[in-house]
């Protein structure tokens, strides 16, 4: 017995015993009647309980009495969605299309349009980006929103203004519309709808609404005429675009002519603002030309255009 004391004492014989994973009961190192409670480099803690078919190394050592009361921690974790929002140019060098990611309408809306301050009652987001020096008009499509800025408006300053309210306000959560946003019916099937009628609604919703949303912009069936005219509103960053009319042109003309024979053009229908603004803008090119000494009509490309030399 005096040798198995000695025994238990050496370090190397308590480092191979701490390395078994079970212990018999046999054993003559150590009785039958102890525990092994914690192993530490020169003791070995006993206990005088009945030894346990699991790992005593593994057992939780009894918790020591403190004076101080347990205080509970309770961990509150938010969690913050990274907006990343970015810009795609459009046609219009005037226009941006800022795509935050997420969906900006519901799914049964296509588009919203506020040309002016006034009728952004049901937008705290377009009223604020009306506020910003420049900004002329707000289009909220689908998943992106495009801002349109005056002409001597420069992007480098009004872009990161833009940036941060459209940051701010979706990262609240709220919808950048409020109330109930009214249908888009105008490509639906109506029961009154004649034949040709139904064509020219079914190739503007599958095929020419996204190329024109892809533009940040959107169009909006007025009707068709017994001439053949296929009324069309542009509107977002093609409503003002120069290239608005090769756009109806070559662009939606050539494709409805194409797949309907009854189809004979294509006619842009101007809202009373946006009529008075166009007679407007000719007014003003008509005295810029008079002041460069030409008489005749001012065009706005060819020869006899605002830019061309006298």
């Amino acid at each position: 017995m005096a040798s198995t004391a000695r025994s238990l004492t050496n370090p190397l014989l308590l480092r191979r015993l701490s390395r078994r994973t079970t212990i018999s009961s046999s054993s003559s190192l150590i009785p039958p009647s102890t525990t092994l409670i914690r192993h530490h480099p020169t003791r070995l803690f006993t206990s005088s309980s009945t030894l346990s078919t699991s790992s005593p190394l593994l057992s939780t050592p009894p918790k020591r009495p403190t004076p101080f009361p347990t205080i509970t921690r309770k961990h509150h974790q938010q969690q913050h969605r990274t907006l990343f929002i970015q810009t795609e140019p459009t046609p219009n060098p005037d226009a941006l299309k800022f795509i935050p990611g997420l969906p900006v309408l519901p799914a049964n809306a296509s588009s919203v349009e506020y040309t002016s301050g006034r009728q952004t009652t049901n937008s705290p987001l377009a009223r604020s980006l009306f506020q910003l020096d420049g900004v002329t008009s707000v289009f909220y499509g689908p998943d992106f929103i495009t801002v349109t800025k005056a002409p001597d408006s420069l992007w480098h300053l009004l872009k990161p203004e833009v940036f941060a309210l459209i940051t701010e306000y979706l990262n609240n959560g709220q919808p950048v519309v409020q109330g109930e946003i009214l249908e888009n019916e105008d490509t639906k099937a109506q029961e009154g709808d004649s034949e040709v009628v139904s064509m020219i609604k079914e190739l503007l919703d599958t095929r020419i609404r996204p190329a024109i949303q892809e533009d940040g912009g959107d169009i909006e069936y007025r009707g068709f005429t017994d001439a053949g005219q296929v009324l069309l509103k542009l509107r977002g960053a093609c409503r003002t675009c120069d290239s608005s009319t090769v756009t109806l042109k070559t662009g939606i003309e050539s494709m409805l002519m194409h797949y309907i024979e009854e189809v004979k053009g294509v006619t842009q229908v101007l809202d009373q603002e946006e009529e008075i603004a166009q007679r407007e803008f000719e007014r003003f090119e008509a005295n810029l030309a008079k002041l460069k000494g030409n008489d005749a009509v001012p065009k706005t490309s060819g020869p006899h255009g605002i830019d061309a030399t006298p």
